[in-house]
Formats: structure tokens, C-alpha cells, sequence
């Protein structure tokens, strides 16, 4: 089976960000996308909508234009959230984003009234009622077809860099799950979600997608939902790992960090080199030791199961793409990279203030705080009080 690629004109880039609708007296989240959505026909009305439905009512996602620039994709997102908060605030209606809501049950949401959607949970049933999830996803344009697959290949190793950056969902119905993404598991649990096959070629891809959908496992490609996937129509390579992220510089991070591997990848290429393709088992044991311990996790760095603490290989992976971050003028977002590592992931800002004796109510606030002023929010056992981060 044939796929078409439309190549992309370099390393473009295009952001998805699932926003949660949070209702300001209850902390808990409100399903009203449909309200919302209406009220701004400016946005979701346009023939490429910049803000849409996403499986839950408690959800609205929104979308970027095809950028250029980390900071391009940021200010776009940052005209949507504007013009969101205009007709969510009125309402009683604030915006956060985490992996999961601290205090919300997935037994008290709505669907979106969206046919495909309706397909999916008449077809997973109990996988997809429970997916009251939000997250992240970068596209980035790669130039050739016969890159792409190599690229997602390559990339596979970085799936616990990616998760443990943005880890933010430790809480699922109002206890903590002993995780750091709740998320991963939640939505992994999808048949066709997960790490990325690794396969020889484009033509492996067509083929494999040709196989599931003669079984019946789907009915398009759209419905292979991997970790990182290739995105035919848009000539990208899709990078769906990170869990929800509560501020903008942190989407900034996270796009800028997508843009550098990718360009450092297709430029590798460029040279003749043959790019590094993690085992299978490596691939998936070392999702699964993000998604338990975040940033504070030990990965295998080889088949032979050599190890590293993750976060001394993020601090050495800033270092090596700071030139390439200079040469596609994203080195201030990927700097927020070190922000994250030394005052901690989203997890860990959570965590951080129940230990200070606050409420999961409290971190909701926090959440609903940091997205407002673009600021981390911390916590200090001491007075109890919140202080704001860089």
C-alpha cells in the first residue's frame, strides 16, 4: 500500500497543546469545550482551526500554524490561550494543562461530539472512557521520505528524555499513583499506542500499515497512535511523548529539544552516516523507568544493559545540541531544559507542595498559576507558602 509523503520544506515545526477547563470554585474540571469552542468562532471555525474538541468536554486542544522557530511556535500558542481565557474566565472557567487532573474522576466526563471519537469508545470501551488525559505533541518537517524512518528510529531512544522533562500526571482520581506519569500508562494502554515499531524502511512502514489494516487492527494510519510516529499528510515526523505541560517556556523547551534532534539527525544523514537504532526491549524498559521515577531515573544506555542516571545524560544532551540550537535560533527555549533539571519537573513541583503540607486542591492552583504567569511553582516546608521559580 502506497503512502504518500509531502516533504517539508526543512525542519518546520507545528505544536498541539491540550489544555484542561478547570472551573475556579471547585478545582475541578468543567465539561464545557463545546461552549467555549462556540464563543470563539475565530478560532475553531477557520478551514484549519486553531482550537478544537479533544475526546473529553473537560479538553480543548490548541493548534499552531506551520512555524519556523521555537518562538514563533510559542507566540501562536500564546495568541490562542489569550483569546481562550477571554471567554473562559467569564465563566468561572480557568486553563491548566498536566498529565491528568489532581482531583477530577474519569467517571464524570463527557464526550466530545465527534463521530470518530464516538467510534473509538464504542471500540475500546474501558481503555478509552478512562483517557481523561492531556498532553503535548511536536511535528517537526523532515525533507525526504527515506529520512523519516531512520529518524524515528533514532529518535526512540530519547522517549525517557522526553517523558522525564515533562512529566506531570503522579496523580489519577485524587491519590498519587507512586508514578510519574500516570498518563503513559493510561493512554499507552491503547492496542496501538506506544513506542514506535522499530522497522528497516519506508516501505517496512507501508507495508506494516497495509498488514494492520487488512486485519482489521485499523481503519487508517491515523489510528496507529506510537510514542513518535510519521505523519504522511503534514511531511513530519510527530513527537507525542510528553505528558501535559503546565507553562509555555516548557513548550518552548520541549519544540526546541524536537527541532535540534531532528535537524542534528537529517543533517547525519546529509554526511552518509548511519543513524543509531535502540533494541526493542531498551527502548520500552527505559519508557517504563521514566514513566516510574521521572527525571530521578537510571536508563539502559545499550543492549548489553550498561546504565546512566538520566539526568546527567540531559545535562550532556543540552551541551551537545547547544550549536545546533544557535544555528536554528532556539538556544534560549532549549536553555529552560536546565531550568527543569534543577528546580524539577512538573512531578516533582506537584509532589513538592503536599510534602509542604498543601492540598491536591493546592496543586491544582499551582497548575492554573503556572500557566497564567508562565512561572514555575515551588514549594518551600518551612512556611508552607508557594515562591515562584525563574
Amino acid at each position: 500500500m502506497p503512502i504518500e509523503f509531502n516533504p517539508s520544506r526543512g525542519a518546520t515545526l507545528g505544536v498541539e497543546w491540550e489544555l484542561q477547563l478547570v472551573d475556579t470554585h471547585t478545582r475541578r474540571l468543567r465539561q464545557d469545550a463545546r461552549e467555549i469552542l462556540a464563543a470563539v468562532p475565530d478560532l475553531s471555525e477557520n478551514a484549519r482551526p486553531k482550537a478544537m474538541h479533544e475526546l473529553m468536554q473537560s479538553q480543548i486542544e490548541i493548534v499552531t500554524d506551520i512555524c519556523h522557530t521555537a518562538a514563533e511556535a510559542v507566540q501562536d500558542l500564546e495568541r490562542s490561550l489569550i483569546r481562550l481565557r477571554e471567554v473562559a474566565e467569564p465563566r468561572g472557567i480557568s486553563l491548566a494543562c498536566t498529565g491528568t487532573h489532581a482531583i477530577s474522576d474519569w467517571r464524570d466526563a463527557e464526550y466530545s461530539p465527534n463521530q470518530r471519537y464516538l467510534e473509538l469508545v464504542e471500540e475500546m470501551q474501558w481503555l478509552a472512557w478512562r483517557i481523561q488525559t492531556f498532553g503535548v505533541h511536536v511535528h517537526v518537517g523532515v525533507r525526504e521520505r527515506d529520512k523519516v524512518i531512520p529518524i524515528v528510529n533514532a529518535l526512540a531512544a530519547y522517549l525517557p528524555h522526553f517523558l522525564a522533562l515533562t512529566t506531570s500526571s503522579p496523580f489519577w482520581g485524587g491519590q498519587d499513583t507512586g508514578l510519574a506519569s500516570s498518563r503513559a500508562i493510561v493512554f499507552g494502554a491503547l492496542p496501538t499506542a506506544g513506542p514506535p515499531h522499530l522497522l528497516a524502511d519506508w516501505s517496512g512502514f507501508e507495508e506494516y500499515m497495509e498488514t494492520l489494516i487488512r486485519a482489521g487492527t485499523i481503519k487508517s494510519i491515523k489510528e496507529v497512535w506510537w510514542d513518535i510516529r510519521p505523519h504522511p499528510d503534514f511531511g513530519t515526523i510527530e513527537i507525542r511523548m510528553f505528558d501535559g505541560i503546565p507553562t509555555l517556556r516548557e513548550v518552548g523547551m520541549v519544540t526546541a529539544l524536537s527541532q535540534c534532534l531532528v535537524t542534528q539527525f537529517d543533517q547525519q544523514l546529509d554526511r552518509g552516516y548511519k543513524l543509531p537504532s535502540p533494541a526493542a526491549w531498551v527502548v520500552r524498559d527505559n519508557k517504563w523507568r521514566a514513566t516510574r521515577y521521572g527525571l530521578d531515573a537510571v536508563i539502559v544506555t545499550d543492549d548489553k544493559g550498561s546504565t546512566a542516571p538520566l539526568r546527567d545524560m540531559l545535562y550532556e544532551l543540552r551541551r551537545e545540541l547547544e550549536p545546533v540550537a544557535e544555528r536554528l535560533g532556539c538556544a534560549d527555549e532549549l536553555a529552560v531544559l536546565g531550568d527543569v533539571l534543577d528546580q524539577g519537573s512538573s512531578c516533582e513541583r506537584q509532589r513538592g507542595i503536599l510534602a509542604a503540607g498543601g492540598t491536591l486542591e493546592d496543586v491544582v492552583d499551582a497548575t492554573i498559576t503556572e500557566l497564567a504567569q508562565d512561572r514555575f511553582v515551588t514549594a518551600r516546608k518551612a512556611d508552607g507558602a508557594d515562591h515562584a521559580g525563574t
